[in-house]
């Protein structure tokens, strides 16, 4: 049974998961297998590419942002997915040796019109860096089942 519901995430609720430690070799791995632009791949080619260092991919960054919202708070609750996002920024890059930690803060929430055994809950979330430097935003709604659903008129 889930712990948690639609009810517990109010709006202006701030929650922090992480932190997680990013590494070379997992940022080249993902980088050969999905993103390989030579900014994700080596140093020296990353070094002459507008990020001026090797830094994971956007698309990395993303997943790791899942990855440690299922771990926090997503596995543990009544979620029913998401019907897309609204919006993601890649604001900085993410270098090897970084420890990320994810800011997730409720903007807004309210029952589904349709069905009543479910809310959508709007999260914007953040990803930083250990000295609070945001790297990436990302900007989605959550469906999750509600712990008192409304009676169908």
């Amino acid at each position: 049974m889930p712990k948690l519901h639609w009810e517990d995430f109010q709006p202006g609720a701030v929650a922090i998961y992480g932190p997680r430690l990013v590494t070379r070799e997992e940022i080249v791995a993902f980088a050969a297998e999905f993103d390989p632009q030579p900014m994700h791949l080596d140093e020296a080619a990353a070094s002459a590419t507008m990020l001026g260092g090797l830094g994971a991919s956007g698309w990395h960054t993303c997943c790791l942002l899942m990855r440690m919202i299922a771990d926090g708070y997503v596995l543990d609750s009544s979620s029913m997915g998401s019907p897309g996002i609204d919006e993601v920024r890649w604001l900085k890059p993410l270098r090897p040796g970084t420890n990320i930690r994810i800011r997730a803060t409720v903007l807004e929430s309210r029952p589904s019109n349709s069905r009543p055994e479910m809310g959508l809950t709007k999260f914007l979330f953040e990803v930083l860096d250990e000295a609070g430097s945001c790297l990436t935003t990302m900007i989605t709604t959550s469906m999750l089942g509600r712990r008192q659903p409304e009676p169908r008129p």
